[in-house]
């Protein structure tokens, strides 16, 4: 067991964690949730290394156990013959290859004491970690993730996102006792999401996650450990059943707050009174009960009920156009657009968005769906309609884009770099930098917004914020995104990039699809139905219809089950 007793840490100017303890059993599937910026990676960080860092309190359970990274980031060398297999493979070489060299020494040693010792120890690590079944486990890895026809392909070859499952799976081959990933899902494509979900699965050993993927957290994990305002609520059951009880507990809190107010605002009208006699007759046993009024008065504000964990974060993101276009003008064209890089990439792409659309492109990585929108947002850098035919980074394009002479155009890149010049917080978390540059970027009142993976690294309640933000825009959008809720939400067409062109489609039809291909058609719909519910429940808390809150909440209860037996 993993125990985290009375932890407080601080950087020099903010708080991470007051007192917090929590504890992971062994084999759990744990996932760190909470607020960009309340201190998930560096708790985890703490966790890896805690001689790095000056606490109070106890980190335990932990000790001669081995433990697994998946970074969020990883280099994908891009010059790497290597196989999958081979690389996946490769420690296993590399450890029997040095049992066997040891063995030969032992073989011509005269004192083969310390060699013997090497052997063992080598032999022993071997055996730990299956390494007679090394073949057969990789193959097993790659068949979960959906990766097996991508066995014999050199690394440089397979897609960033292929890549990511590729770490996930060598973390795993390695058979650590925990196995910490930090935001492993950033930028798969709905295929790659659902390998991750089945490599999560069928770990059988102690895990530790931080996401904010709304897929991944339905489906992988059962003890919840949400941060916030430096303390960390632990729950044990899937996210679905605590976001329930999250609620529950918000209606009876709030039904216990009501009755608080209504003492307070009844004791504070009674102390105004004997204060107002106070002043006319003055008298002790008047001063005795004004003081003792006030005391109580005091007592009831300090009890009144504190839920950290309960209220939903609010990101105030408004964004206005200063001139809007019209609803049938043409914001971006692009005509005949292609590019070849050694081989065809994409050729013929034909599209339009008008002035008021919320449009996607989508497509599994490799497409060249990311491709398409830096060279779409490098002409409107460049401010001028662009007929292209020319090579750039050793890809050749052709064909034509073109943007409304009343555009005017905002862009967030994932490529920027120039945040932690501009940013006065160098000490900022990837959500909260993501944050940074998407106000930055609305603050322009543009009327035609461009966005690549607008969502990434943000927490749960910034997303939602930013979909609803976008969707009451006023303006057009085209974006890029691999978050099913987001696109789901947000588009009202889709772009799918696949074979090498585009194919449009409604909201609809892209929904219908990605039921057939990659999630479960009844989940999602309970899903949007569960949603559905939990605003009708907030809305009904506000104003303190409290029977109507509890029907829906056992409403919700039902939801909840049918879902949690789906998953």
């Amino acid at each position: 067991m993993i125990k985290v007793e009375n932890l407080s840490y601080s950087f020099p100017d903010k708080e991470l964690y007051k007192d917090v303890s929590f504890e992971i059993e062994e084999g759990m599937h744990c996932v760190f949730i909470g607020s960009n910026g309340t201190g998930k990676t560096t708790l985890i960080d703490m966790m890896l290394d805690p001689k790095k860092y000056l606490y109070d309190g106890k980190i335990t359970g932990l000790e001669n156990k081995r433990i697994g990274y998946v970074k969020q980031f990883e280099v994908h060398d891009k010059a790497c013959n290597t196989t999958v297999f081979e690389y996946l493979n490769e420690y296993f070489v590399k450890l029997l290859k040095e049992t066997e060299d040891t063995c030969a020494m032992m073989a011509e040693a005269e004192n083969m004491d310390e060699l013997f010792e090497k052997y063992q120890s080598l032999l022993d690590e071997f055996l730990a970690l299956d390494g007679e079944h090394a073949s057969t486990n990789i193959y097993k890895a790659l068949k979960d993730a959906d990766l097996f026809e991508k066995c014999d392909l050199p690394i440089k070859d397979i897609s960033g996102g292929e890549f990511k499952l590729v770490q996930v799976i060598k973390a795993m081959l390695m058979k650590p006792d925990l196995l910490i990933m930090d935001e492993p899902d950033v930028f798969l494509d709905f295929k790659n999401l659902n390998g991750l979900v089945e490599l999560i699965k069928t770990y059988p050993k102690t895990m530790l996650v931080i996401t904010h993927n709304r897929f991944l957290l339905n489906h992988c994990f059962n003890q919840i450990l949400q941060i916030e305002n430096c303390e960390v609520q632990q729950f044990i059951g899937n996210f679905i059943e605590y976001n329930l009880m999250r609620l529950e507990t918000k209606l009876e809190n709030r039904q216990i707050e009501k009755q608080q107010d209504e003492e307070i605002e009844k004791n504070e009208q009674m102390v105004k009174k004997l204060r107002a006699t106070a002043t006319v007759i003055d008298s002790a046993s008047r001063g005795r009960q004004l003081k003792a009024r006030v005391s109580y008065l005091e007592r009831l504000k300090m009890n009144k009920i504190k839920s950290p964990f309960l209220e939903t974060p609010v990101y105030d993101i408004q964004i206005e156009p200063s001139d809007s276009l019209e609803e049938e003008d043409i914001a971006i064209k692009v005509s005949d657009f292609g590019v070849e890089f050694e081989e065809k990439l994409l050729e013929k792409v034909e599209f339009d968005i008008k002035g008021r659309e919320k449009v996607a492109i989508v497509g599994a990585n490799g497409t060249g769906k990311t491709t398409l929108l830096n060279r779409i947002m490098k002409v409107a850098n460049d401010s001028v309609a662009e007929k292209l035919s020319e090579n750039v980074d050793n890809k050749n394009f052709t064909g034509k884009i073109e943007f409304s002479p009343n555009a005017s155009i905002s862009i967030l890149s994932q490529t920027r770099d120039d945040l932690e010049e501009t940013s006065e917080d160098k000490k900022m978390s990837g959500g909260e930098k993501n944050m940074y540059q998407v106000k930055e970027v609305t603050s322009k009142k543009p009327n035609v917004l461009i966005l690549d993976e607008p969502t990434s690294h943000l927490d749960i309640y910034a997303q939602e914020s930013l979909e609803k933000a976008l969707k009451e825009y006023n303006g057009a959008v085209l974006f890029v995104s691999h978050d099913f809720y987001t696109i789901a939400t947000l588009a009202d067409r889709v772009l799918l990039v696949e074979n090498n062109s585009i194919r449009q489609m409604s909201n609809r039809a892209f929904r219908k699809m990605i039921y057939s291909k990659h999630f479960n058609k009844d989940y999602l719909l309970l899903e949007q139905k569960k949603k559905e519910v939990e605003r009708r429940i907030e809305q009904h808390l506000l104003k303190d219809e409290f029977s109507k809150a509890k029907k829906l909440c056992d409403e919700l209860e039902e939801i909840t089950e049918k879902m949690t037996e789906i998953r």
